[in-house]
């Protein structure tokens, strides 16, 4: 199973093996993780986070130094270089561009122009409209199980919504990180899976080991939502940081603009120094069930060769 793939209508769509994305995660989601990904037979995603143009020129260069395979690139609508990110897009002829945070209308024309695939993601059956009106070759329609900025809609909910809505294939995100969630969301409607946290932990992320530290040790309920107060909720794992966050939240004489403040750079605290006390370490609901180190080619055939068993299996649930 592993060596023959798992063809779906996006694995056909984007020329990978598998149907299995790489979130694009900020500060985590590096040449090194997203070749690696890409190399065994997913797609990986390179985060273009607050980065300028040319900063995100360099690493696209470098992921291609390192992969012939195709790879993508998550955009931050809200960033303050958005619009010179979607031109060396468009310029570099990026196969695949996801996005996040924010409306892409403005940019899809020029990123088709240039032959990419876009694919937003998406939290509501309504943006999964807009976006496909305007030209979304697929859809990552992501649960609020997941990590980092999340909706409200969990993805057993969002999922199949979405699938009915929209005439394109849909990738699921958010609570996935096994071949019983690929198998659940492809009965679901769903093409594909795009997965984060469990990528957390593979060989060739590179994020500071007590972050791995705290991903491996994650029980069911050590995730929690900061950030509703001011209108765009992010999940991370409990630390002293979360903690305190969440009391600021709630304390009437603390203003949004303190809680902005308190928050800014704290994921970088996490990712690079592993920063329990000052630190935003942003993962899923599913961190529970990610027990181990393994190279991300590993991770992939494993998961798909799991869901081709169980979805070969399917005359068990059924007389």
């Amino acid at each position: 199973m592993a060596t023959a793939g798992f063809p779906t209508k996006i694995t056909e769509l984007l020329g990978i093996q598998y149907p299995i994305l790489q979130g694009g995660m900020a500060w985590i989601s590096d040449p090194s993780l997203v070749a690696a990904v890409s190399n065994g037979g997913g797609l990986g995603i390179l985060s273009a986070m607050n980065g300028d143009g040319e900063a995100i020129r360099q690493a696209i260069h470098q992921v291609r130094e390192l992969t012939d395979k195709p790879f993508g690139v998550n955009v931050m609508l809200l960033s303050r270089h958005v619009q010179e990110i979607a031109t060396v897009l468009a310029e570099e002829k990026v196969p695949v561009i996801t996005t996040g945070a924010g409306s892409p209308m403005p940019y899809m024309e020029q990123w088709k122009k240039a032959g990419a695939k876009v694919i937003p993601v998406v939290a509501s059956v309504a943006l999964a409209k807009l976006v496909r009106r305007a030209g979304a070759d697929a859809i990552i329609a992501e649960g609020g199980e997941a990590g980092g900025h999340i909706g409200e809609l969990t993805t057993m909910v969002l999922v199949p919504q979405v699938c009915d809505a929209v005439d394109v294939p849909v990738i699921a995100a958010g609570g996935i990180a096994d071949g019983r969630g690929l198998a659940a969301v492809m009965m679901l409607g769903a093409t594909g899976v795009q997965m984060g946290t469990r990528f957390l932990l593979a060989e060739e992320c590179n994020i500071h080991p007590t972050f791995k530290e705290r991903v491996l040790k994650a029980k069911d309920i050590d995730t929690v939502a900061t950030g509703r107060r001011l209108g765009h909720p992010i999940r991370c794992l409990k630390t002293p940081f979360t903690r305190k966050l969440v009391k600021m939240e709630y304390d009437s004489t603390v203003t949004d603009e303190q809680l902005e403040e308190i928050t800014k750079g704290s994921l970088m605290r996490a990712v690079q120094d592993g920063d329990v006390e000052g630190g935003s370490f942003m993962a899923g609901q599913v961190a529970a069930m990610v027990r181990a180190h393994q190279p991300a080619a590993q991770m992939i055939a494993e998961i798909c060769t799991e869901a081709h068993q169980i979805l070969k299996g399917e005359e068990q649930w059924v007389n």
